[in-house]
């Protein structure tokens, strides 16, 4: 059986060779100096300089290091579900390997979800070393992730993040979701969320991999798990009820047009304007069919499950210091 650790530090990396080894050492200076036990997994995101041939000889000098490489890249959020799959740490500290984040606030982090309960504590940039290019859309994008999630802390997008391990063996992260792990745990019952002040450091090496097409793919995705959150168990509920208020909105353009036709026939002995001549009729029929469909589609997504949908396997090069 795998021994069980203090901590399990996972990092995603892509191209990151001049960081990774310097970013393992102050780790492990970190957990020795706080006599933890612990294990660092990298998962290699399908890097094309040597950042894998770094972490095979990081693995054979210290045995607390495991790698895991992908064949192609599939993007932080596989990088972090897969280590967390494989994590055996009691707490999960997640960080990114570009050496922003500083091991120092390790013991910190991790006092906070052993000692104090939390379930996530995550990092919070208050001073940062960025360009206003990336400042003003990440503050934009924290306050309406806040305003819709209903979480508040100051910065979803840290990649310095504390959690249970049950926490992370619980909830599953795909797509670009990892920006929105906070909301994911929350709507999972993991309700014990907490923040803390992070150092942020200047990139050391290389440029950062992240464009500000991540804040567009983040807003839909923040709606997506929005949706999946409230109606995956019910999406008889979002649809049923969009499609029975399409279906009465037509059914009652229609009786009042009919109803207008008689009464004018019927009660004034005028002629009316036929119901087909009226471009409310088209309205009426366009609302009534659609009504039926989003009904029809919220009953066959009531049966079909669509948790594997979203649920990926990613293709697993190599593995190194794994039972």
């Amino acid at each position: 059986m795998p021994e069980n650790k203090d901590i399990s530090v996972v990092i995603p990396l892509y191209n990151e060779e001049e960081s990774i080894k310097e970013l393992c050492d102050w780790i492990s200076r970190v957990m020795q100096a706080q006599g933890f036990s612990y294990e660092i997994i990298i998962v290699d995101d399908g890097s094309t300089d040597t950042s894998w041939e770094i972490i095979e000889q990081l693995t054979e000098d210290d045995g607390n290091i495991r790698g895991i490489k992908f064949k192609r890249n599939y993007g932080k959020s596989a990088a972090l579900d897969t280590g967390f799959k494989q994590s055996l740490g009691e707490v999960v500290i997640t960080m990114d390997a570009d050496l922003q984040d500083s091991p120092d606030e390790i013991p910190e982090l991790y006092h906070l979800v052993k000692n104090q309960g939390f379930d996530l504590v995550s990092g919070w940039k208050k001073k940062r070393y960025d360009p206003l290019s990336k400042k003003i859309p990440s503050r934009f994008f924290n306050a309406v992730t806040r305003m819709i999630t209903g979480i508040k802390i100051h910065d979803f997008n840290c990649g310095l993040k504390a959690y249970k391990n049950y926490l992370v063996k619980s909830i599953e992260v795909y797509g670009e979701m990892h920006r929105y792990i906070p909301a994911i745990a929350k709507w999972n019952g993991f309700t014990k969320i907490t923040e803390k002040a992070v150092q942020h450091q200047a990139r050391k090496y290389g440029q950062t991999k992240f464009g500000l097409e991540r804040y567009i793919f983040g807003f839909l995705d923040l709606l997506s798990i929005t949706f999946v959150s409230k109606f995956k168990k019910r999406p008889m509920h979002f649809f049923g009820s969009m499609g029975t208020l399409s279906f009465l909105l037509g059914l009652f353009i229609t009786a009042w047009l009919i109803g207008e036709k008689v009464y004018y026939n019927l009660y004034l002995h005028q002629s009316a304007r036929g119901v087909t001549e009226q471009p409310l009729f088209f309205l009426a029929i366009v609302a009534l069919i659609v009504g039926v469909q989003l009904f029809l589609a919220g009953f066959l997504a009531e049966m079909i499950s669509i948790s594997n949908d979203k649920k990926g396997d990613y293709l697993i090069e190599d593995k190194i210091g794994f039972d």
